[in-house]
Formats: structure tokens, sequence, C-alpha cells
């Protein structure tokens, strides 16, 4: 039986650079997230055993199924990077990154700048298929790089050995300021027989159910909307109200431990962006609790300042 069912909607946790590592998953995927994707992996960083790439291919022991997402459009690079991701077991899905927009990302022919040269794009996701052992081949891709072109970019993937698709509702040019286009996403979905994920602004149960209704995707893709908000999952699937403080201390709480014990000391560090996020709206004293953990480094002194913080009742404005 596949491991991923597309009978009903899927809830996927979109994968975002400096933020889906192995800690915020295992925190998401507790609130029903039904698939859960690595941060984007450079291939050609994996094919030279960088250890800090080798560590983004971790996974946490409740995320089944899982996919790696990887970007990259050298042939042999993605077959040895294919290969290597191939050792590791309980993968579901490899996914080619066609969408970062970030300039270090396009400069080298990865992320969005292969939908530039789709013969080539065709060619990764055809080798990424013929190498890779695991269940699924995906893409995740925008409308076009400065010009939307997407039912093409679509077909492409589909005839190229996809087995589903994400799809991102703006060009790279539009990065994440441009109204997303979800009648392009309906179109795309319309004009493929293969799974179709929807993504972009997705920011509450109303707008997944909208999105889901309008576009008629398989599901959606959420990503920055779950940073600060992990919940939102369970807000979907099962209909949970706003968060109690209670939960969203536990919440914060798990998310640091489960830091430190990927990252060491220094997870106290990268965990002051998810601070940041998690204080955003609801506290007295965000701003001084904010400035006050930019300052921490020692990891006991930061939980005992977020115990406290996240003690006091919620109160639904920012401070």
């Amino acid at each position: 039986m596949a491991s991923l069912d597309f009978s009903k909607p899927l809830y996927v946790l979109a994968p975002l650079a400096g933020f889906t590592d192995l800690p915020f998953r295992s925190v998401v995927k507790k609130f029903g997230v039904d698939l859960t994707i690595s941060e984007m992996i450079s291939s050609n960083a994996l094919i030279h055993h960088s250890k800090k790439t080798y560590k983004m291919l971790e996974k946490a022991p409740i995320e089944n199924p899982y996919a790696i997402q990887i970007a990259g459009s050298d042939l042999e690079v993605i077959k040895r990077a294919v290969e290597i991701i191939n050792a590791r077991e309980e993968i579901t899905s490899i996914d080619l990154n066609c969408g970062c927009p970030a300039p270090k990302v396009v400069n080298n022919l990865q992320g969005s700048s292969l939908l530039t040269d789709l013969p080539q794009m065709a060619k990764v996701i055809e080798t990424i298929k013929k190498y890779s052992n695991k269940e699924y081949t995906s893409v995740k891709f925008r409308l076009g790089f400065n010009e939307k072109n997407h039912v093409e970019i679509a077909h492409i993937c589909q005839e190229s050995g996809a087995d589903y698709i994400a799809v991102h509702g703006r060009t790279r040019a539009g990065r994440y300021k441009a109204a997303v286009d979800y009648d392009a996403l309906a179109e795309i979905k319309q004009s493929v027989s293969i799974p179709m994920l929807a993504n972009g602004d997705i920011d509450s149960p109303a707008k997944a159910q909208w999105v889901l209704n309008h576009t008629k995707a398989d599901g959606v893709m959420i990503g920055r909307a779950a940073v600060g908000k992990p919940w939102i999952f369970s807000q979907i699937k099962e209909g949970l109200k706003e968060p109690t403080s209670e939960l969203i201390k536990e919440v914060v709480l798990e998310h640091f431990d489960q830091m430190i014990k990927h990252y060491d000391a220094y997870g106290a560090i990268i965990f002051r962006k998810n601070l940041h996020s998690y204080s955003k709206a609801g506290y007295q004293g965000a701003s001084l609790f904010r400035n006050d953990v930019n300052r921490t480094e020692d990891p006991t002194e930061m939980r005992e300042m977020i115990e406290a913080f996240f003690s006091q009742n919620f109160i639904g404005t920012s401070s």
C-alpha cells in the first residue's frame, strides 16, 4: 500500500531553509501533518560529504512518510546524490527543488532557475526517477521564472516521471510579495493526471479549505504560516481553536529541547529566530523578551527565560 494517500487531501509541511529542520519537523508532526520534507539540500554538498549536509538528511523517528528535497542540475552529481539517499531507509520521496528564488541558488542553475532550461529540468527529473529506490519522485516548482508557463512546466514534470508535484503560486520574479495566482494552480490541476499540492499564502483553516475547493488540488503545502504556529495543522484537520497558553508553552519548550539535543549548545543561538516567531503576538513584554534572548547563549539560562515568559497568560495582542 502506498504511504501517501491521495484519495483525501494531504496536509504537507513545506521545506523552508533555516526553519524546517529535524527539531521543528518533529514538533509539527505531532499536530497531524501528513508529510514532512527536509530543508533544501545541495546535491553538490551531499556528494562532497559535507557533515552539515549529512546532518540535514536525518529524520525523527515519528517522521513517516518523509521526503528529502535536493537541488542541482548536473546529472552526474544528481545521480551520485540519489545513490547516497538510497542508502537511507524510511525515506518516502526524493523531491527536486525548482522553486527557490535565492540568487546564490539561482546563479548555479538550481532552484527556480531550472525553469529557464526546461529540457535540463526534464533530464534531472528523469535521472532521479531512474536511480532512486524510493517510492516517489516529486517536483516543487513556481509558475515560471519571469513569466508564467506553469502548464508547460507541469506537463514536463509529469512526462519526465514525477509521481506528484507541489506548486508555489508565484513566479520567481514574484518572490514572496506578489499575489498568489490560485487560478493558475487550478489550471495545472486540470491539465495533469498526477496529484498536485497547492502552496502559497495558506495561513488559516478557512484559507486551506478555500484553496482546496478553488484549485481542486490533492492537498496543500504550508510553510511560513507554520513557523511560530505549528498547531495550524491541527486547526485545519481537527478544528482545534486557538491554542491555550499551556499548549504554547509546552510546544516551545519541547522545540527548544529538541534543538539542544540536535545541535548541542549552539541550538540555543539558532532557536532565537523561532522564539521571535512564537512570541510575535499574544504576550506582554514580547519586545523585551526578544531583546533578552538575542543576548543569551547559555541553554540553561535561555530555557529558564522561555519558561518564565510563556508561563504568563496569552492575551492576544503583541507587545
